[in-house]
């Protein structure tokens, strides 16, 4: 399972999620401001039979920001920890979490880079590089299990039914946190770097935990992401193949990064519905349902 598929298809029908479009500065605010002006195209999910909002996670050293969302009725739910993009615990990723929410996930994302600065205030997108540069990978391993580990008290996560998905800079570390934490049922890594240059706090990259990975891991990526050839998808893809990995890649002809980021130009709608529908099927393939 560790071959590539090119895929992309035509515009899927409409959600029946609680969506609309919101355009104007009130609405932008929420957003980190290194990506302003908000596109026209942003969705905004609706909180209506959710239980949504923000929370503080107990870890090591204190509390990080995080937020939650989860249906209003029942449960526990499958559980899924969401992995921010480089510009922080924005309006976005806590879009991302009631998106989720509402096919009936418990989702829960926490601001993995708390300690080094807030990202979501910084106008330079080479001041969020510097700040996220100085998160060490094992700090956010450390901090996702932490994560889990209060969603476990809330009596409302199934964290046994364990899936993760992360974008960009989230993305890599999904990679990373599927080798580090085996009781994961599935993974999705959207457009995750596969190579950062290595150092103290970056010891390693995705394809060098290899040896380690037992989670089933789908990788979705842009055929036109400048910052990931092709060529680095495709290896990677027989390094796994020949460990006898349970992955499979999909890459987006005509899609670049941040394909699914639908506030910010490099939006493919097309490639994001795809994307998103895959990776919920992995998550119930899998067991993460």
């Amino acid at each position: 399972m560790g071959d590539i598929h090119n895929h992309l298809t035509s515009l899927l029908p409409p959600s029946e999620l609680s969506r609309r479009v919101f355009v104007g500065t009130a609405f932008a605010a929420g957003f980190a401001l290194s990506v302003q002006p908000i596109s026209a195209a942003t969705i905004m999910t609706s909180t209506d039979g959710l239980v949504a909002g923000d929370v503080e996670i107990p870890v090591s050293d204190g509390k990080i920001p995080a937020y939650r969302a989860y249906p209003a009725s029942g449960g526990p739910f499958p559980t899924v920890l969401v992995i921010q993009e480089v510009f922080g615990l924005h309006e976005w990723v806590k879009d991302i979490c009631r998106r989720l929410a509402h096919e009936g996930y418990f989702a829960v994302a926490a601001s993995l880079n708390a300690r080094q600065g807030d990202t979501t205030k910084l106008t330079d997108l080479h001041a969020v590089m510097a700040v996220m540069g100085k998160v060490p990978d094992a700090e956010v391993a450390n901090d996702l299990d932490a994560t889990l580990a209060w969603a476990a008290t809330t009596g409302k996560a199934d964290t046994a039914r364990l899936g993760v998905t992360g974008f960009c800079w989230g993305g890599r570390q999904t990679w990373l946190y599927a080798a580090h934490n085996p009781k994961v049922k599935a993974a999705v890594a959207w457009y995750g770097p596969l190579g950062y240059p290595a150092d103290a706090i970056h010891p390693k990259n995705p394809p060098d935990t290899i040896d380690q990975l037992q989670v089933p891991v789908l990788g979705l990526y842009g055929a036109e992401d400048r910052g990931i050839p092709k060529s680095q998808v495709e290896a990677f893809a027989v390094a796994l193949h020949n460990a006898h990995k349970e992955t499979q890649f999909i890459v987006f002809p005509g899609a670049g990064h941040g394909f699914n980021a639908d506030y910010r130009p490099s939006y493919n709608e097309a490639a994001a519905k795809e994307g998103w529908k895959r990776m919920l099927g992995w998550f119930k393939q899998h067991g993460v349902a």
